[in-house]
């Protein structure tokens, strides 16, 4: 169930990276103004996976169930709600514009650029939401195939299109959100008729009790959205902070991000398998196997993301050359990526612990870990950093507290599953 994940994941990662790299090419400004994008994406992605993960947990229980036909009106419930959630957001979004950027600490110059860039990364964003609906209700029904391929196909073919949007047809920064739209868009002409076809989906809405269904998604849904709209806050307050040390510095921190997004590329994929894994042998009062699968997977996660780590060290003067010509953005770039990668081990493991408490039934547990990763240890260690050292003290922040975070996660883990053992045996 990983490995098509995988393909998918590494491919959505790899066209991220790519739009960086085009649009990098466009100089400074334009890279500046996808830097200060990249939080309120995050707030979308959250909103989006929060529902994505409430999706595969309740569909899965009713088909466990033996009830095909809720299970698909669920489907069309889920598609419904999500849209309509991601579409005020997108407007919420659109009307505060000045006011968010403003925040952030963007630059009078660079509002216009922003403006002109939102209109289409916007509509970009809703149908990336749609696309992703779509591949929740497939993976509930255990089809990872299907949201694996698409995903390789969508991701290469916004690869193609992006240089032909922003050069040939010359819409520069607005292009590359353009690609997007076209991509995503064909994406979803596949996924959704596929679904119809398989009757994973039905819209008689009317035959579903409603409130109840809006209740049991809910259930899961709040705490696990709350749990992945921290780090949108948490990027919104970083750049904010990495803004005091000028646009440079936001364009570096922002192609930073992006590698980041792309080197957990395997922990995301596992955080979509392993929950139906844990889910199953939690059903079956297997706890035992459901720790030595969790250990298996942190030590894999531990050992995987410190290479990677080494790897982007070992190779940033040429990574900064060629995500930018720009000279000042190629320093703090190479500052981030000498530094901060060597603690994604530490990330990894907060982040599939916060996807194996959801699994658990854990979920308040998980949006705790959510919350102290990113309040009690990564934003104070980077605040603590800038204030003693600069940009490159703040990179030494950001490092000191995804290792602190990784630690703090597993800890809390394990004593939820002491608890649940605990409560396994009284019964």
């Amino acid at each position: 169930m990983t490995w098509p994940m995988l393909a998918g994941v590494v491919s959505l990662m790899s066209f991220q990276l790519a739009d960086s790299a085009f649009i990098g090419q466009l100089g400074e400004p334009p890279l500046a103004a996808l830097g200060f994008t990249l939080p309120m994406q995050q707030l979308v992605i959250g909103l989006q996976v929060g529902l994505g993960i409430a999706t595969t947990a309740i569909i899965s229980r009713t088909l466990g169930a033996g009830d095909q036909i809720r299970a698909e009106r669920l489907g069309g419930l889920v598609v419904c709600v999500g849209g309509t959630l991601v579409l005020v957001l997108a407007l919420a979004m659109w009307f505060s514009r000045d006011t968010i950027m403003t925040l952030l600490g963007a630059e009078q110059s660079l509002l216009p650029l922003i403006r002109s860039y939102w209109i289409p990364w916007l509509v970009a964003a809703w149908t990336g939401a749609l696309l992703y609906f779509g591949y929740s209700v497939c993976r509930s029904h255990g089809d990872t195939r299907t949201p694996g391929y698409l995903m390789v196909a969508t991701s290469l073919l916004n690869i193609v299109l992006d240089p032909l949007y922003i050069f040939v047809f010359g819409w520069g920064l607005p292009g590359a959100a353009m690609a997007t739209i076209t991509a995503f868009g064909l994406g979803c002409l596949v996924v959704y008729p596929r679904l119809l076809r398989a009757g994973w989906l039905r819209f008689d809405l009317g035959q579903l009790a409603l409130g109840q269904a809006l209740r049991q998604l809910n259930s899961i849904m709040a705490p696990a959205m709350v749990s992945q709209l921290m780090p949108p806050l948490s990027a919104m307050l970083a750049t904010a902070m990495v803004a005091g040390f000028g646009s440079a510095a936001v364009a570096a921190w922002g192609l930073g991000t992006r590698l980041e997004f792309f080197s957990i590329v395997v922990v995301l994929a596992l955080t979509m398998s392993m929950p139906p894994m844990v889910g199953r042998l939690l059903g079956a009062g297997d706890i035992a196997t459901i720790r030595r699968l969790v250990r298996l997977a942190v030590r894999f996660v531990v050992i995987w993301q410190l290479s990677l780590g080494i790897i982007w060290l070992a190779a940033s003067g040429l990574v900064a050359q060629l995500f930018t010509t720009d000279a000042s953005v190629q320093d703090i770039l190479r500052t981030y990526l000498v530094r901060v990668p060597l603690s994604y081990s530490g990330l990894g493991v907060c982040i599939l612990m916060v996807s194996v408490c959801n699994a658990l039934g854990l979920s308040v547990r998980g949006l705790v870990i959510s919350v102290l990763r990113l309040f009690a240890c990564f934003l104070p260690m980077l605040w603590l950093g800038a204030r003693l050292g600069d940009i490159p003290g703040l990179m030494t922040g950001a490092l000191v507290g995804n290792l602190m975070a990784g630690v703090m996660a597993y800890g809390l883990y394990r004593a939820g599953m002491r608890h649940l053992a605990d409560e396994a045996a009284r019964r």
